[in-house]
């Protein structure tokens, strides 16, 4: 019987669209979980034949990645005492004069960038919200960014899940596939990092 969205929700794998959601939403807020490996598999899932609706997953994945980022930002913005001053202690008020500078100039790119770069999302948050970066900006940038990584997370669970009719296979498979790329993105943003600190010297 099909209810919401046409969606059986009286089915077991209804279930996994709350799942995807949660850990979606608690990796976005505290980094436990990896949240580009719940989306991939949940997309996987739903093209393998898991009962899961493909469009679906990348919404939810969506609203949970936003509502985590909003959050953290919030918790840069709202930090006017211990939060605030641990990132302004660490850095020079030039520094904290070309961050405020950048934000204004590229926020909405560099909130993408955050969310797509490995260990990027936080450090861009919690900074734009202490340089007091407009929540009117933040929203929208916040929202395309989860969008676009949801859309890339869950191509790579579709490519998998392409692969394989067992979903159980696609959703092992996809995990094992996005943890590679999310590790090799992660090493070259370090190395173009440790080349830009070098250039600098």
């Amino acid at each position: 019987m099909s209810g919401f969205l046409g969606i059986d929700w009286t089915h077991p794998a209804s279930l996994g669209y709350p799942v995807i959601f949660g850990g979606v939403l608690l990796g976005s807020i505290v980094p436990v979980v990896p949240t580009g490996a719940v989306v991939g598999a949940g997309a996987a899932i739903a093209v393998s034949g898991g009962n899961l609706n493909l469009a679906l997953v990348i919404v939810v994945s969506t609203v949970g990645a936003l509502i985590g980022d909003l959050v953290t930002f919030g918790a840069g913005r709202g930090g006017r005492g211990s939060l605030t001053r641990w990132f302004e202690r660490r850095q020079s008020q030039e520094k904290l004069d070309n961050a405020r500078e950048r934000f204004g100039q590229r926020g909405w790119l560099l909130v993408v960038i955050g969310r797509m770069v490995p260990a990027g999302r936080i450090p861009v948050l919690l900074a734009a919200g202490a340089l007091d970066y407009p929540w009117r900006r933040l929203g929208p940038a916040a929202a395309c960014a989860c969008l676009l990584w949801a859309l890339a997370y869950s191509a790579l669970g579709v490519l998998s899940g392409g692969l394989f009719d067992n979903p159980l296979i696609a959703t092992v498979i996809a995990t094992f596939l996005i943890l590679i790329v999310t590790l090799v993105i992660g090493l070259i943003s370090k190395r173009r990092e440790a080349r830009k600190h070098a250039g600098a010297r």
